[in-house]
């Protein structure tokens, strides 16, 4: 019999550790009831009792955070600001309005002439006659 006690009060002390585990490494926000703080106090100084009042009272599931996944076909509001003109699309209008403004304004630089090359006599007398 006493081997059947020790192996309860073994059980009882992991469940007891791993209550107080769990309890310190939940988010803030995943606790019900009181704060943080309270809840370990509550978990210590309780040892099996406290655990099983976090476990049931003081545990949020992680059922009621997790975000169910779409896809964008199935999503409606995914699928209603596609209609829609974004402030992207406004943004890319207005430019391409401005870039044909600069282009009627200004001659595009590789339609210009090109200038002739210049004689290499020419060059000479004018160097020549400068010194």
């Amino acid at each position: 019999m006493p081997r059947v006690y020790l192996v309860l009060a073994l059980l009882l002390a992991a469940f007891w550790v791993y209550s107080i585990v769990d309890c310190a490494v939940q988010s803030p926000t995943r606790h019900r009831g009181v704060s943080k703080p309270i809840w370990l106090l509550i978990v210590i100084l309780l040892p099996v009792v406290g655990g099983i009042l976090w476990f049931v009272i003081g545990r949020s599931r992680a059922s009621s955070n997790r975000v169910v996944f779409r896809a964008p076909d199935d999503d409606p509001d995914f699928l209603g600001r596609l209609n829609t003109t974004s402030d992207q699309d406004e943004r890319i209008r207005r430019l391409e309005e401005e870039l044909a403004a600069l282009d009627s304004e200004a001659p595009d630089p590789r339609e210009r002439p090109v200038d002739p090359p210049a004689d290499d006599d020419s060059d000479e007398q004018s160097r020549g006659s400068r010194s």
